[in-house]
């Protein structure tokens, strides 16, 4: 039996079993084009259900078909494991480490890493959040000093080795946003970026220290990530749209 919420919540369900596709739905743009959003679904959502995998998207746009899973939830585990020692490496140890994510999906992935090498290394890591929303270039009507929503960095960044976490690195624009509010906050010693994905399509010369796993994508497909802390599962999807 497919699985049915009451539409209008986070995580509301409704299935389309007749076809392999999600008809006249658009996708909600979180943060970058080309990422889904779980939440925020006011008309009545439509979910692409197949073998149990749904993704959200909102009523009035064209279709969207999946097309592969490229990672499940051992595959993030083993590469958050990977990458936590790879950070380790990189600044010799976790001595002035700190980490901060990128709300949404940046945030727990920023404390599955802090956990990560706490076992590894044996030294707690700070973490933080970072809401970039109104540090947007499309915010130029917005006051010249705007306050930052959902922002906890509850320690001092100065000297730090700063590491920012996000789920997907798609045009840099989130990237280059995320590095403005964190020179907003203090002066860290270096900033150090990790993205679970990297799709390509870069528009600014800004590339990820650390990555989990490059996909080259076409404008056409959108990478879900889904974590178990924000949407129930964990699991990375490639979409496509018509």
């Amino acid at each position: 039996m497919n699985p049915v919420l009451t539409s209008g919540t986070p995580g509301a369900i409704i299935t389309d079993r007749a076809d392999r596709r999600v008809r006249r739905i658009s996708l909600r743009r979180y943060r970058e084009t080309g990422k889904v959003s779980k939440s925020g679904c006011a008309a009545p959502a439509s979910v692409l259900c197949l073998r149990a995998e749904f993704f959200i998207a909102e009523n009035g746009g064209s279709a969207v078909q999946f097309k592969a899973k490229v990672m499940d939830e051992t595959a993030v585990e083993r590469t958050l494991t990977r990458i936590a020692h790879e950070i380790i490496e990189r600044n010799r140890g976790a001595e002035g480490l700190c980490l901060i994510g990128i709300r949404t999906r940046g945030v727990p992935l920023a404390r599955r890493l802090a956990e990560n090498i706490r076992r590894i290394d044996g030294r707690s890591v700070p973490v933080g959040k970072l809401d970039i929303t109104l540090y947007r270039d499309d915010l130029s009507a917005v006051s010249d000093a705007p306050v930052v929503s959902d922002t906890n960095v509850p320690f001092d960044i100065n000297g730090k080795t700063v590491v920012l976490a996000d789920d997907v690195i798609f045009t840099t624009r989130t990237a280059r946003a995320a590095l403005d509010a964190l020179i907003a906050l203090g002066r860290p010693a270096r900033i150090q970026l990790f993205a679970l994905i990297d799709r390509g399509h870069a528009e600014f010369p800004i590339h990820p220290d650390f990555v989990g796993k490059n996909i080259p994508t076409s404008m056409k497909e959108v990478v879900a990530v889904r974590l178990a802390e924000t949407d129930g599962e964990t699991g990375v999807y490639i979409l496509e749209k018509e």
